[in-house]
């Protein structure tokens, strides 16, 4: 499947999105935040500056959607609409609170298994890794406000509808949350080429939370800080890393297999 990258920030690609539903104005906006909308992210004219704005923006911040500042041309294919200087594109599935799916589980009496994604950008690897997180248990998973995919029609189609079964968490700070997940008894767990622990020594059976990062720049320095452990997957030949969605699934793999495929007979399905 060719799914196309169509999230992107400058106006050239956000004007060639199609399909996607784009909400216009404060009011609309401002309102959209009260109902309890899911909203992927807010494009605001930097030079717009007014009490009706700033209330938006209060109301924003506080539900933790990315906003972005950027200049009156950006809105110029907007012209007929009522757009006010700002634009919100809505969210295609609804993002849940971390900390609620973490409580529920410990309370149903089962070992959390997180996966936390830093960084990836690309909708296909996005996708994939909600597919093959799906298909091997994982919980939840956890994404950062910003520098991530937008979970939009093509990384709905890649992830095989995946992403509408699995709960997906949208964070101001990932390190944040890994430092709550930690404090709350879940070991952090990375995984890069760069590791020196090999994945199968690691005991995945406890609850944990799996850190993967973009094939560009790795997993950031702020989220190794508060990762338990950092491992890396086994490999032969010249190579020195893996596409990250062929990675994730390496190592989703292991945990199913250390927790011996611990899946309900209603939720086990063969390739």
């Amino acid at each position: 499947m060719n799914c196309k990258v169509s999230f992107a920030d400058d106006v050239t690609d956000f004007c060639t999105m199609a399909k996607t539903p784009y909400l216009y104005g404060i009011n609309a906006i401002t309102e959209a935040i009260e109902h309890g909308e899911s909203i992927e992210k807010i494009w605001i004219d930097k030079a717009v500056s007014n009490a009706h704005m700033n209330e938006l923006l209060h109301k924003a911040r506080k539900a933790e959607i990315p906003i972005q500042y950027v200049p009156a041309v950006f809105f110029k294919k907007y012209a007929n609409k009522s757009h006010q200087g700002v634009v919100a594109l809505a969210a295609e599935i609804g993002y849940v609170d971390f900390t609620e799916i973490l409580t529920r589980l410990f309370e149903e009496g089962k070992t959390p298994l997180i996966l936390a994604l830093d960084g990836i950008t690309d909708v296909r690897n996005f996708g994939a890794l909600a597919r093959t997180a799906l298909c091997m248990g994982v919980d939840l998973i956890v994404i950062p406000g910003r520098g991530s995919a937008a979970i939009n029609e093509d990384a709905i189609k890649t992830s095989a509808g995946a992403l509408f079964q699995i709960p997906v968490s949208r964070v101001p700070h990932l390190g944040d949350c890994l430092m709550y997940l930690r404090d709350s008894g879940v070991a952090i767990v990375a995984c890069s080429e760069k590791a020196t622990e090999n994945m199968t020594q690691v005991d995945f059976k406890r609850p944990v939370a799996l850190v993967v990062g973009s094939e560009e720049t790795g997993i950031s320095k702020p989220v190794l800080k508060v990762t338990d452990e950092h491992v890396k997957i086994p490999m032969k030949g010249s190579l020195d890393s893996l596409n990250v969605s062929v990675a994730g699934g390496m190592l989703l793999y292991e945990v199913a297999r250390q927790r011996d495929f611990e899946f309900g007979e209603n939720e086990v399905r063969h390739i």
